[in-house]
């Protein structure tokens, strides 16, 4: 399965399928860095830190193909509010030269080496850390049995739960992002939408809520019923309907009926979507990622599809439903990275919600702005 997460916003993370990044993690960690070892003091203690002791586990999406691999190791993280600490644990090896360490940090990637019997063993690789940090204030040392690796943030207002981002760190770390604001899952498919919406809604512990269960047992039929009987164009009403009684709500994820029938896929029908963040879960014919990421910003910049109104675009390669948290995965990936482009886009949501989902997103007009009178703004208030 490929998987490839943009944004409307041009801000793309690719969610790659890879074997665990804390590879060959056996009693030992080095690196090799650009800059001499430090022992300085201040880097030793850290104000009021988080600290947290675990296994060393996978922080990528996994493939039809592969398996998580089995939890190797402690180390122990401390995130200390404009920078982050990594420990491992050397097993009383001795490195009497430094160069047989190697540590290399850049952006979201951490890569640590140690020479070894003659091999230069690979024991940490991953492109994805929590959050960029700046590469050239990363430190490290060795203290006792353990190597050390201060790692400076780029936003030191972000809370890392973990070192990588992973299911488990995403889930934790979206809380202060989302702040309360719920998330709609639109897409062609209406089972990729509920499968998704409900491990979302598991995993950061908010309400999963479907639009298609709730038709039906308003309605007493399927939709499929539904359709032969009224056509389309009443069930994306009745949707409609519904997504304007959810709109107020928060610490929701909505799963969306699929295709055309429903309101998502509706241009005109938007309205009330835009109260929380939209996930378009596509899929895709695209044999790469790069050719995925292509697709979806063709998409967003021709707007021809409604889906293109969404916040950020998942893109897949095939579906199984035992891979859905790794789709949601890709989902939080995305908002994550939307939402530190514009820490504001939360706040913009419930503004947007109390003046009443009036269609005007992402451009909200003054109170007393009347839709049906265009850009004018209304003088009754």
């Amino acid at each position: 399965m490929v998987a490839t997460a943009i944004s409307a916003m041009n801000s793309v993370v690719a969610i790659s399928f890879s074997q665990n990044p804390f590879n060959n993690y056996r009693n030992l960690c080095k690196q090799q860095w650009r800059r001499p070892i430090s022992l300085t003091p201040t880097h030793l203690s850290f104000p009021t830190p988080t600290k947290t002791r675990r296994p060393l586990q996978t922080s990528t999406l996994v493939s039809s193909s592969s398996s998580v691999p089995a939890a190797v190791e402690d180390y122990e993280f401390v995130d200390a509010s404009s920078e982050v600490e990594l420990r491992l644990q050397l097993g009383g090896r001795n490195f009497e030269n430094s160069r047989d360490i190697f540590v290399d940090a850049d952006g979201t990637s951490l890569t640590i080496k140690v020479q070894h019997s003659g091999s230069l063993i690979t024991l940490v690789e991953t492109n994805h850390l929590f959050d960029k940090i700046k590469p050239s204030e990363t430190i490290w040392y060795i203290d006792d049995d353990q190597l050390v690796v201060n790692l400076k943030k780029h936003d030191p207002e972000l809370k890392w739960p973990d070192i990588m981002e992973s299911w488990e760190s995403l889930t934790a770390g979206s809380m202060q992002l989302l702040k309360g604001a719920s998330i709609y899952i639109v897409g062609d498919s209406t089972e990729i939408n509920q499968k998704v919406a409900q491990e979302l809604a598991v995993g950061l512990g908010y309400t999963p809520l479907s639009t298609k269960e709730f038709m039906e047992s308003f309605a007493k039929q399927t939709i499929e019923s539904w359709l032969l009987a009224e056509g389309s164009d009443s069930v994306a009403e009745a949707e409609n309907a519904v997504l304007q009684s959810l709109s107020s709500h928060v610490r929701a994820v909505v799963a969306t009926l699929g295709g055309q029938h429903g309101a998502a896929g509706r241009a005109d029908k938007w309205r009330h979507l835009y109260a929380g963040f939209t996930v378009w879960v596509s899929q895709t014919e695209a044999t790469d990622e790069d050719s995925a990421k292509e697709e979806a910003r063709s998409h967003i910049k021709d707007g021809s599809l409604a889906y293109s109104n969404a916040d950020v675009v998942v893109k897949l390669q095939g579906w199984d439903a035992v891979h859905a948290k790794s789709v949601a995965q890709g989902c939080l990936s995305a908002l994550k990275q939307l939402i530190l482009s514009d820490k504001k886009l939360p706040s913009k949501k419930s503004l947007y919600i109390r003046l009443g989902c009036r269609g005007d997103w992402p451009n909200i007009k003054p109170p007393g702005w009347d839709p049906s009178a265009g850009d004018d703004v209304s003088n009754s208030q």
